[in-house]
């Protein structure tokens, strides 16, 4: 049993790298972005395109990932996720128009992330009680690791190698770190035979009013949550500020995703987990309106944080919540039917605000938009916050 235990951080060790790995490929489409508008003579809108497609496939595929996570295993699927990263990547180093960055990047590495990141969160759940929101908040740290590290590695080595070779140089650090996690986690011993006398199946879970409350609140919130990441390096450049300078904005989002995935367990376990969702959306909302009123660095940069930590929070809490509400049963399924909804609102959020900037010349509208989602998102969890409120008062 304690041996079990140990490996469950072990669990824990390869879901941050796999993370990390994934998102870093993800991410670092900021630091192409402006190679991208040059290169491809493309406008904004249809190079973000390009992340969104990619975002919306992995989102997607998370459910299917997580039913066959929960069917053969983490360690096959994260297997053939991986490879996925790396032949995307290294098939966007080669790419001569932006219709075949459509299927390198968009297509593979939305597939790769997609198979990689809910199987992996499921993976950890099931291996700790006492610890859960703890180890679920390291191993989704791996996602604001790679927002840190995508954007400066890439470039770092674009600088380095142009941006056809930094792809290259992404798909061998892809290869190397994320085969070994791969290779190493796997689902708690003797789970099969648990999850099929307890917790909730898939089907009764999405017949739940908790789940669509959920689901609805991940499609409001996500249709401004990826627009810094795409559109922040850009905005950055129309006020002033070098290509280097947008591409730390987008990593400092990074740096706070890593804090809010490290502190939010001791708040939400003092606040409540759905609460404290509810509070992390209002807080997104917040921090888009400082971006909107702004174009100092300094307050950027403060924007940048604060957001990453919020995001960073909500993330780290959904799966427990998740675990909270349905068990270990089919726990990735779950997870992955309802990062569908991130899915739909990433498809839509940062082309619309590219597609804005292209007709309007600012990113005022889409900004304001975002931010009015946010708040619909924390309004639309209250309920399940007020449910969880009785329950704790009535123990």
């Amino acid at each position: 049993m304690q041996e079990e235990q140990r490996y469950g951080w072990v669990v824990v060790a390869a879901a941050f790298t796999l993370m990390t790995v994934g998102f870093a490929a993800a991410y670092s489409f900021a630091a192409f972005f402006a190679a991208f508008e040059a290169q491809f003579g493309a406008s904004r809108a249809h190079v973000a395109l390009v992340f969104s497609v990619a975002a919306f496939l992995w989102f997607l595929l998370g459910a299917p990932g997580g039913m066959a996570a929960d069917r053969f295993g983490p360690r096959r699927v994260a297997l053939v996720g991986v490879s996925f990263l790396v032949i995307g990547l290294w098939l966007a180093s080669r790419a001569t128009s932006l219709a075949a960055l459509y299927v390198s990047y968009s297509v593979a590495v939305g597939v790769g992330v997609g198979l990689v990141y809910v199987p992996s969160v499921g993976a950890v759940q099931p291996w700790f009680t006492r610890n859960r929101a703890l180890a679920s908040g390291l191993a989704i740290a791996g996602i604001g690791a790679g927002n840190i590290a995508g954007p400066l590695l890439a470039a770092w080595w674009i600088g380095a190698f142009g941006w056809r070779g930094a792809y290259v140089a992404l798909a061998l650090f892809t290869l190397v770190l994320g085969g070994a996690a791969a290779f190493v986690i796997r689902a708690k011993p003797g789970l099969a035979a648990a999850r099929a006398t307890s917790g909730t199946s898939l089907k009764e879970a999405i017949g739940t009013r908790a789940f669509w409350l959920l689901y609805a609140s991940l499609v409001l919130t996500c249709v401004g949550l990826f627009v810094p990441m795409v559109h922040l390096g850009p905005y950055a450049q129309d006020a002033g500020y070098s290509e280097a300078q947008g591409v730390t904005l987008v990593s400092l989002i990074g740096v706070g995703s890593l804090v809010g995935r490290f502190t939010v367990g001791g708040v939400a376990d003092r606040l409540g987990r759905n609460a404290s969702l509810a509070a992390m959306y209002a807080g997104l909302g917040v921090m888009l309106l400082v971006w909107w009123s702004t174009s100092q660095w300094w307050l950027l940069a403060v924007f940048a944080l604060v957001f990453g930590t919020c995001y960073g929070a909500y993330v780290a809490l959904l799966p427990t919540i998740v675990m909270d509400l349905y068990g270990a049963r089919d726990v990735s399924g779950i997870i992955g039917c309802l990062y569908t909804g991130a899915g739909v609102g990433t498809l839509i959020g940062p082309w619309l605000a590219g597609a804005a900037f292209d007709a309007l010349g600012s990113y005022d509208v889409p900004i304001l938009a975002a931010a009015g989602l946010s708040f619909l998102a924390a309004l639309s969890v209250i309920p399940l916050a007020q449910k969880s409120q009785v329950a704790h008062s009535g123990r």
